[in-house]
């Protein structure tokens, strides 16, 4: 795919090489960092930049092993065997990407293993079939760990079955470029917006749980691109997504009204 036509994604860090160094070696990936800080496009920009099909999938509490692997189904008074998205991955030699992997059932990483380690095989006990993952397979995980808790997190020896990056907002002068790009706001309007979403960002463990994303930046800005006055934007896209208490958003629209005064 020309570079032109890839998902857009600015690098950050060495986050690219390493990418491209687990596929190679067939080894599974976990990306680490906040809400909105630009995981999940990073995969869709990797899987086309290395001309793989991706399989996306968003967990959460009901998912099951059954949801990735495959289950039978009646069609037209017949049961036929449907495979899940992990088994398609693995079938067509595509990136499966876990997003939150965390929230999903335990009995997920349990089909998970073998497909983490030097087996690189998806037994699917439904069918007898025992599929060995081609070349081009490639599973990638994600998970927030400000959400984390004991509930919620991978156990050390799933953990320690992946390579792993860290990721975090970009540094203020890249995430302004990334919001301009995006949304089609001129820089110098974007740039207070990324001054304001770091200084909510600061409050986070005090007065909120999570800071303010890049994607919701994205969203600011693109209202205001499209006309809508900047306290509005502001208002809609960067505070009434992180509270619903009264008293915290007096809080942050004072924080708005010091940062970009």
């Amino acid at each position: 795919m020309d570079a032109a036509e890839l998902p857009y994604y600015a690098p950050v860090g060495r986050e690219v090489a390493l990418f491209e160094h687990a596929f190679r070696n067939r080894l599974p990936l976990l990306l680490k960092g906040p809400t909105g800080c630009g995981k999940t496009r990073f995969v869709s920009h990797m899987a086309a930049r290395l001309g793989r099909p991706l399989y996306t999938v968003s967990c959460h509490d009901d998912l099951t092993a059954a949801d990735l692997t495959g289950r039978y189904l009646l069609k037209g008074g017949d049961t036929v065997w449907v495979d899940g998205p992990l088994t398609r991955a693995v079938r067509e030699g595509a990136v499966c990407y876990l997003d939150e992997v965390v929230e999903a059932r335990k009995d997920v990483t349990v089909v998970l293993h073998p497909l983490t380690d030097d087996r690189r095989l998806l037994p699917l006990e439904r069918t007898g079939e025992l599929l060995e993952a081609p070349d081009g397979f490639m599973l990638v995980v994600s998970y927030n760990p400000g959400y984390q808790n004991i509930l919620k997190s991978l156990k050390p020896s799933t953990r320690q079955r992946f390579l792993a990056i860290e990721f975090d907002f970009p540094e203020p002068e890249a995430e302004t470029a990334i919001v301009a790009r995006e949304s089609g706001l001129e820089r110098d309007r974007v740039a207070p917006l990324v001054r304001l979403g770091n200084a909510l960002r600061a409050l986070k463990g005090q007065d909120l749980e999570e800071g303010v994303s890049t994607r919701l930046l994205v969203y600011c800005a693109t209202l205001i691109r499209d006309g809508m006055a900047r306290e509005d934007a502001v208002t809609a896209a960067m505070i009434e997504p992180l509270t619903d208490d009264p008293e915290v958003k007096r809080a942050l629209l004072r924080a708005v009204e010091l940062t970009l005064s």
